[in-house]
Parts: C-alpha cells; structure tokens; sequence
C-alpha cells in the first residue's frame, strides 16, 4: 500500500460541490481507499486572469496503484466531471476540476513521461499547502528536505500576494 496526497481544485460551476463528488468518485475505485480530506479554501486565481476564484482542498488516501496508473486515473476523473485540456492552451485556464498528484510516498520523479512527484511547485501555493498543511503538517518534502509546516510558515512570511480563505464544506461562498 501506498500513500498519496491528492490537491483538488476548481473554479467553474459548483466548485464545492465538485470536489466533494470527485473525492468520493476517487473512493469509488477498488485500489483506492479515501483517509481523509481537508478544508475547502477560497483562493483568488494565481498565474492567470480570471473573475473565477478557485476553491481547493487537499485529500490523503492509500492505494495500490503505482503513480502512472494513479495520475491517469486522476485525469479520468477530471474529464468525467467535464475538465477538457486543450492542447493548444498556453498557462492556466479556467477549470471545473483540477485533480493533482501532491505526493506518493517518498517517491521523487522528475519528468519521466511528463510526471513530475512531489508536484513541482506546491511549495509556491498557500492554496495547497494550507489544507496539505491540516492533513500531514509534519509531512517532509523528500526534494525540499523541509515539513509542510515549515513551508506554509515560510510562504506565509514571504507570499503577502496569494490571496486564500478557509471556508467550510457547507457554506455559501462568498468569493470577495
């Protein structure tokens, strides 16, 4: 068995609603058992323009799937939840899910087949490490050599730009 930390994301439609579907979707799969999923929070789009501002969150699960098998299962579920990926788009775009490998294990891969583990800029983005930061605070980045803790208390200090909320899975959201 595996860990895994998954980084969801959205920022059309019911954007709250759909992570919650996709995360149980991911639970749906037999190699896959759901550990636990942080707060939704509400972020203003970084690295693009966009009225859209995004909600996020963070899921931890265990599988026996290896990291191809896991990213491609991860872009299935975005694409049955209506995600397309032009392949002519350049950046980011908006998008009705956003379902990202953060971690497996201690795994590194730098580039084989277009997958890079841990993701490559998590520790940039207060939008991942926050709720990555309520599920496995004293989770060490095997490149980085450094806790989520630490990175979010680092990019908290240094980031006055990213603009992230906490909100609750219920809530009516309110994005200014």
């Amino acid at each position: 068995m595996h860990t895994a930390y998954i980084g969801l994301g959205s920022n059309l439609g019911d954007s709250l609603g759909l992570l919650e579907k996709a995360w149980l979707e991911l639970g749906n799969h037999s190699e896959i058992k759901l550990i636990s999923l942080a707060s939704p929070y509400v972020s203003k789009p970084m690295d693009m323009v966009s009225e859209n501002w995004f909600v996020n969150s963070a899921g931890s699960l265990i599988t026996t799937m290896n990291p191809r098998d896991l990213l491609d299962f991860l872009h299935q579920t975005e694409e049955q939840f209506g995600r397309k990926r032009p392949s002519s788009t350049l950046g980011y775009a908006d998008r009705s899910l956003d379902l990202d490998l953060l971690f497996y294990d201690n795994v590194v891969i730098d580039g084989a087949g277009s997958m890079v583990i841990p993701h490559p800029r998590l520790h940039e983005r207060l939008f991942v490490l926050m709720p990555l930061g309520e599920l496995a605070p004293d989770l060490c980045h095997p490149v980085l050599h450094r806790t989520i803790k630490w990175l979010l208390s680092d990019l908290t200090v240094y980031s006055s730009e990213q603009e992230v909320r906490r909100i609750q899975w219920d809530e009516t959201i309110d994005f200014r």
